[in-house]
């Protein structure tokens, strides 16, 4: 099989060390990629969201096979337009990926369907907001509508500080993707994320984990895309799993489905695990950053049949996929100023050692100058990963990768899975 591969990150690269390993995999070819991923397969300078440059180059190298990574090429219409030329795409249409591309869209549709999930309301102006605080008691939750990199979220403690969130979203912070901003009532419970392919019919379970979005330890600091992940999630049982599945996720794809927005790639689904049971935080239409590279690296399947039986609407003929016993831990290391004012140049050094097998580098935020120097380039740098037999052996694992890694004025956090452990 010729296969596509979409995106430049560090789920990009998860992503493209999995597939290489596929016997399917004849050739592999990663648009616009990044040096860790150029370091396994073919890469373009065709930008995630150039779906006229991407189409072409799927047509030039004869794929089979399209995996989108990042939201920005689904919220644009890649799967569209690769449909018009008869190309298989794992990622969902624009219509269906509105699920993670409006959140206004999204909460409407969980209403509509039955889906459980927090009290909200959607606001274009400030007055009508505060009319919706008034009868709310603090913390509030307020997001903006659109993509705004995992940062459009603000758990507000008092309402002043809703108020000024509020008014910075609809003022411009995050463009288009806060002219809408919605408000929505404060679950408590632990936060954990489910996965699950879709081939617009048949949903089939893909893993679980949690993450960690603030950026300094002990959950502090502001939200970030993500600055560590871990998986399996204990958290998250096998009874909750399932009830979530049947619960949440069948009913969403079959939802899906009624209003003609067959969805076709991966659920994201953000969970909330209420006394009362598992609600839905969000949906994510595309694989989780950086959920994916410990997803990856316990997936023992080879990954390449399910992601083209979602494609071509044919998961049901597909056995669940096998798993790995052990955990698998990952660590952002981040530039200086992330998530505000990342600084980009930092010469990086370490990246590319011989880990022995124990630990995993996956590139997130990379370039390499012309002297062949590995620098740092965006927010999340590197993102190192491992297994272990237990989360604390995968955890020292990771950490004694990153002890060995330099990237100058970046920073992590030294207690990813603290929940877990």
């Amino acid at each position: 099989m010729n296969i596509l591969l979409v995106g430049s990150g560090g789920r990009e690269h998860a992503l493209a060390w999995k597939i290489a390993q596929s016997p399917l995999a004849t050739r592999l070819v990663a648009a616009p990629g990044n040096p860790g991923i150029a370091a396994l397969c073919e890469v373009r300078p065709v930008k995630a969201t150039d779906v006229e440059g991407l189409v072409k180059l799927a047509v030039e190298i004869a794929a089979d096979l399209v995996v989108v990574g990042p939201e920005s090429a689904l919220e644009v219409g890649l799967a569209d337009a690769l449909a018009d030329v008869s190309i298989p795409c794992f990622g969902p249409t624009k219509a269906a990926a509105e699920l993670e591309t409006s959140k206004a869209f999204s909460k409407g549709f969980f209403a509509r369907h039955g889906l459980a999930t927090a009290a909200y309301g959607v606001f274009e102006d400030t007055a009508a907001a505060g009319v919706f605080l008034d009868a709310m008691q603090p913390p509030y939750v307020i997001k903006a509508d659109g993509l705004a990199a995992g940062k459009g979220v603000v758990i507000a403690q008092s309402r002043a500080e809703a108020d000024a969130a509020v008014a910075d979203m609809l003022g411009g912070r995050f463009g288009t993707a806060g002219a809408r901003v919605v408000i929505e009532e404060f679950m408590v419970g632990e936060e954990a994320s489910l996965f699950a392919l879709c081939d617009g019919e048949t949903a089939v379970l893909i893993g679980s984990g949690q993450d960690h979005k603030r950026a300094y330890d002990g959950d502090q600091g502001p939200n970030t895309g993500g600055m560590g992940s871990y998986s399996p999630a204990p958290v998250l049982t096998d009874a909750l799993i399932r009830r979530a599945f049947e619960d949440l996720i069948v009913p969403t794809a079959r939802g899906l489905a009624a209003e003609g927005r067959p969805f076709r790639g991966v659920f994201y689904a953000g969970l909330m695990l209420t006394a009362e049971g598992p609600k839905l935080v969000e949906y994510n239409a595309r694989f989780g950053d950086p959920e994916t590279q410990v997803l990856m690296l316990r997936l023992q399947s080879d990954l390449v049949p399910y992601l083209l039986a979602a494609a071509t609407g044919r998961l049901a003929d597909l056995p669940e996929p096998v798993w790995r016993d052990e955990a698998a831990i990952c660590v952002v290391m981040a530039a200086e100023g992330y998530p505000d004012a990342p600084k980009s140049g930092a010469a990086i050094t370490g990246a590319d050692a011989d880990f022995g097998g124990e630990a995993v580098v996956f590139h997130a935020g990379t370039i390499r100058d012309e002297a062949g120097v590995l620098r740092a380039s965006g927010g999340r740098v590197l993102n190192v990963c491992a297994l272990g037999a237990t989360l604390h052996e995968a955890r020292d694992i990771a950490y004694a990768a990153v002890g060995t890694i330099d990237l100058p004025g970046g920073f992590y956090r030294s207690d990813i899975g603290w929940r877990a452990l």
